[in-house]
């Protein structure tokens, strides 16, 4: 499993264990959780939708790229689908490594590649009743930064 989507809640105690390796000397992971609010907008709830097939080659694709990139020795991504309460876990990044920067390096970078390239789809629902669907422009502006900063392109 190096990217996968999830229906129920995320176990990251189990992904976890898939990254253990005797020669791993680091462990970096990312957790993103469902907050109760998005631009000055009280959230009640979210919604994703993904075009699975596809996302899971473009996740694998990222993953994959992380681990040769960065020279990891294991890296895995797991997003959440269907609807989730305030406080869940929405995705989760784990990467093990000979050495902590590699690993906080990947786990950087494959955050920011999946909410920027991964058809993904989030639906925020808002106190008022009403709701609305969420791009992410911002996190794929800041991936060109982290990007850039690290010294390291994608392809």
């Amino acid at each position: 499993m190096k990217f996968s989507f999830s229906h129920s809640r995320l176990t990251p105690e189990i992904y976890r264990k898939d990254l253990e390796d005797p020669s791993a000397g680091g462990y970096a992971s990312f957790e993103g959780w469902v907050r109760n609010h998005n631009e000055g907008l009280p959230v009640t709830r979210l919604e994703y939708e993904a075009f699975e097939a596809l996302a899971i080659k473009e996740g694998e694709r990222i993953v994959g790229h992380a681990i040769e990139q960065f020279g990891v020795i294991a890296a895995a991504c797991v997003h959440r689908v269907g609807s989730l309460e305030i406080g869940e876990l929405a995705v989760w990044v784990g990467v093990s490594s000979r050495h902590r920067a590699e690993a906080f390096d990947a786990c950087r970078y494959i955050i920011d590649e999946v909410k920027h390239r991964v058809p993904i789809w989030k639906k925020e629902h808002y106190v008022n009743g009403d709701s609305g669907w969420v791009n992410c422009e911002r996190c794929a502006e800041h991936s060109h930064e982290s990007i850039a900063r690290s010294g390291h392109t994608h392809d």
